[in-house]
């Protein structure tokens, strides 16, 4: 995991065989802005002889600050720093913990489409409505005919959706079986559970992990990871956990300034993030990131879990009873 406190970007641009090649690539450093430049040169200078010879590159390297990044460090402005472990400020302006080796689950509800009842009753009713219809020669016989289906059918698209009457679990309940299978499985393990305002969160105390072992893989393949969530775990070599309110949960509508959020900010620019930054934290100390609900497994703790968890809750005022965002 690396999270580098100073950045850069190189340029170079050439004549080349009678056309023009401009090459940019940024650079980083925990040491000083000028070893930060010095790394963006080198990694420009490469990336230029590779392009010339007639490797197939992207001649820009794009500013992102975490998803999608590749494997390139992530860019953010760094908050808290612990030992090992960084909180940093992400692209819309929450708080997220990032750890190289303590183990954290992201599990978020698979919800189902919004209009689900609704699809559910209107084929069958008009299928419903068209035959009724066809027989008996009416199309008032046919309407009611819809209609009934429709009733019926949109009241068993409702049950599904919610898991009630047994026909379909609900999201909640799919997610708790499945961590319930899991640590049947493995009573080794220990894991802390918080909810989040969209599914569990999960903590592993028994152990710290290498995002790259294939445990880890097994682990979020069982749990039902979200995919964004595992990839990005193995593109920056951590796992994460966002650890304060997202602004529009809250109430702030305005995306933080200056857009992109990406760090770091020119200094003429810097007032006007330090101004949204204010509002935000004022408006997010009324809620909570999560809300921790039960402890299971063998309780088997591990130093480094214990300090990350410690942090963890702190941050995300998890055993409060602040409403999540």
């Amino acid at each position: 995991m690396i999270i580098p406190a100073h950045w850069a970007e190189g340029r170079i641009q050439q004549r080349v065989d009678g056309r023009q090649i401009t090459v940019r690539r940024f650079g980083w450093s925990d040491e000083s802005p000028e070893a930060a430049q010095a790394h963006a040169d080198a990694r420009t200078q490469a990336a230029f002889g590779r392009i010339v010879s007639g490797e197939k590159l992207e001649r820009r390297e794009r500013k992102v600050a975490y998803n999608g990044a590749d494997g390139t460090p992530i860019r953010e402005e760094i908050v808290v720093r612990e030992g090992d472990t960084v909180v940093t400020r992400n692209g819309y302006g929450a708080l997220c913990l990032n750890t190289p080796d303590v183990l954290f689950v992201d599990i978020d509800f698979d919800m189902g489409r919004p209009g689900g009842a609704f699809e559910y009753a209107i084929g069958p009713a008009l299928i419903a409505g068209l035959l009724s219809g066809y027989a008996g020669r009416s199309w008032i016989g046919g309407a009611v005919a819809a209609l009934i289906v429709f009733i019926v059918g949109y009241r068993i698209g409702l049950q599904r959706k919610r898991g009630e009457g047994g026909i379909n679990p609900a999201p909640e309940q799919r997610a708790g079986k499945r961590i319930g299978r899991f640590m049947q499985q493995h009573p080794d393990w220990h894991l802390r559970i918080y909810r989040t305002p969209a599914g569990f969160r999960l903590l592993a105390m028994h152990d710290i992990f290498a995002p790259a072992d294939p445990v880890v893989a097994e682990c979020f393949s069982q749990l039902g990871v979200d995919k964004v969530y595992a990839r990005m775990c193995l593109n920056q070599n951590c796992f994460r956990a966002r650890v304060s309110a997202k602004p529009w949960r809250i109430g702030i509508a305005e995306h933080m300034r200056p857009r992109p959020g990406v760090w770091p900010v020119a200094p003429e620019r810097l007032p006007a993030r330090v101004d949204w930054v204010a509002r935000y934290e004022a408006a997010a100390r009324g809620h909570a990131a999560c809300r921790f609900l039960e402890a299971v497994g063998s309780g088997t703790v591990h130093p480094s879990a214990q300090r990350v968890q410690a942090l963890h809750d702190e941050l995300s005022r998890a055993q409060s009873e602040l409403p999540i965002a």
